[in-house]
């Protein structure tokens, strides 16, 4: 079920109406179920994938913490094995088989695997994350092993953050499900502005964007110069705004009930340095792969060629975990190299500002604008179908650069402005003009409080424009969001 379609505009107030009629001690059953109806109406019958990795986490949580010795270490093993194998089969046994159909065929053998071209059940891998994320933590003794069979299954199942996160860990969400919630205005209040800043992102801007994103990338060799540059950057827009919007309303959802998920994005695209970047952007994963597989690697505690080659596999994990395509293990590489430059050219670039005595290359505004460029580059190898498109686009981008040398004009601005209608281009440019507002002004003070401080003729002004603005100009194709699909 999409959060922007028809279906969840129904579901949502009735089972939060439920939800707070309910006693409590019935409230967690109504939320399981809510969220399996949620789940299934994606692909119904692969909800029992989710209840057979249930059932082993949560036997494997308790026998983990009262077994000693190896035998803990055994028991998280096998839950280990369990989410990792099957996410690995569903999710990479054809791009494995596929690749090492090429080799076998590059060394001359006939034989080749079957590839199975099995369809991936929505947001696997944000549950087996969030799974591991338990039985680690039970397997260190930060947290104790759930009992209430129940309110595990829920842990893993609630259905704001199910498909798409945040990835949470069990010392935030498994407290929350045990406490009483009661009706709280505020909570409602800020839960129902966040769900609608959410679905403004997607709908306004990310949906308005991907008519010419999908367009340019879906067939780059028809295009050159500048609507593969104008398409590259609104993707940066379209990804983000559809992934931070789903996140808003996974978060808005679950506040109104009273529960808090956490922030997954920080207004990432005024980071000034790719680290900075990544201490920003789909947060929960980055502190997921920091503390189960760098830190335990050695972190930057070991030697600094053993720390680069940490960084590298981080990141190059980090892009297969999004999909079994070498595109994006190419983007998990750029990142992962970019840092390790940042690195290794910190004491040569402030050595050559100085010596070219040219601080203003210290001002912040540049270092946003690099590190934004930097990051959109590396998008190209996220969005692109496969490697040669990806190369192609790199080769491309700059085509207008060569025409203007030669005094034409850009190659392609008529068929860029030809996506849009004027009115369309005009609400798109308002719409990306109020996120960057409203994105800058978060620097000095949380818009929500700001606006709960305000008259109410004011609060309601800006509450009726963020709604028109949805209703007139969204685009209510009911798009699935970009990240359902890892």
């Amino acid at each position: 079920m999409l959060f922007n379609s028809f279906q969840f505009l129904v579901f949502f107030p009735v089972v939060t109406a439920i939800f707070f009629l309910l006693p409590h001690r019935y409230r967690w059953f109504h939320l399981l179920m809510a969220s399996c109806v949620f789940y299934m109406a994606f692909i119904p019958y692969y909800i029992l994938i989710l209840f057979a990795l249930i059932l082993i986490d949560y036997y494997a949580g308790l026998l983990i913490e009262k077994a000693s010795g190896n035998r803990r270490k055994f028991y998280l093993i096998i839950s280990l094995a369990a989410n990792i194998g099957m996410l690995a089969f569903f999710k990479y046994y054809d791009f494995f088989v596929d690749n090492l159909n090429s080799l076998l065929s590059i060394g001359g053998g006939a034989a080749s695997l079957p590839l199975l071209r099995i369809i991936l059940p929505i947001g696997l891998s944000f549950h087996t994350f969030q799974a591991m994320s338990y039985t680690i933590e039970v397997y260190r003794g930060t947290y104790p092993a759930e009992r209430h069979f129940g309110i595990y299954a829920l842990y893993v199942m609630f259905y704001p953050q199910l498909v798409a996160g945040p990835i949470e860990r069990p010392q935030n969400i498994l407290p929350q499900l045990h406490e009483e919630k009661i009706f709280d205005y505020d909570n409602v209040a800020s839960g129902l502005r966040l769900m609608a800043w959410g679905l403004f992102k997607k709908v306004v801007i990310a949906d308005r964007l991907a008519a010419m994103v999908n367009e340019v990338y879906g067939h780059p060799e028809q295009f050159r110069g500048l609507p593969l540059l104008v398409a590259t950057g609104f993707f940066s827009f379209q990804i983000y705004c559809d992934f931070s919007g789903y996140s808003d309303m996974a978060r808005g959802a679950a506040r109104v009930m009273g529960f808090k998920l956490m922030l997954n994005f920080d207004r990432p695209y005024f980071a000034q340095s790719i680290g900075e970047f990544w201490r920003r952007w789909h947060i929960s994963l980055s502190t997921w792969f920091k503390d189960y597989v760098y830190i335990p690697l050695g972190g930057n505690r070991v030697s600094v060629p053993r720390n680069y080659l940490n960084l590298l596999l981080i990141f190059l994990l980090s892009g297969l975990w999004h999909g079994p395509s070498w595109t994006f293990v190419m983007w998990g590489a750029l990142h992962g190299s970019y840092l390790i430059m940042a690195h290794l050219t910190v004491n040569l670039r402030t050595s050559l500002i100085k010596r070219l005595h040219l601080p203003a290359l210290n001002h912040p505004l540049v270092s946003i604008f690099f590190t934004f460029g930097l990051v959109t580059f590396a998008w190209i190898f996220f969005r692109a179908n496969n490697l040669s498109d990806a190369f192609y686009i790199v080769r491309h981008l700059a085509d207008n650069a060569e025409s203007l040398r030669h005094g034409a004009t850009w190659y392609g601005l008529e068929t860029v402005s030809s996506f849009y209608t004027m009115g369309e281009w005009l609400a798109l440019a308002g719409a990306l003009a109020i996120l960057l507002l409203v994105e800058n002004s978060q620097r000095r003070v949380a818009v929500g409080a700001w606006l709960t401080r305000q008259a109410a003729p004011v609060r309601w002004s800006l509450y009726y424009g963020i709604v028109g603005y949805i209703a007139l100009l969204g685009a209510f194709k009911e798009l699935k969001f970009i990240y359902f699909q890892f």
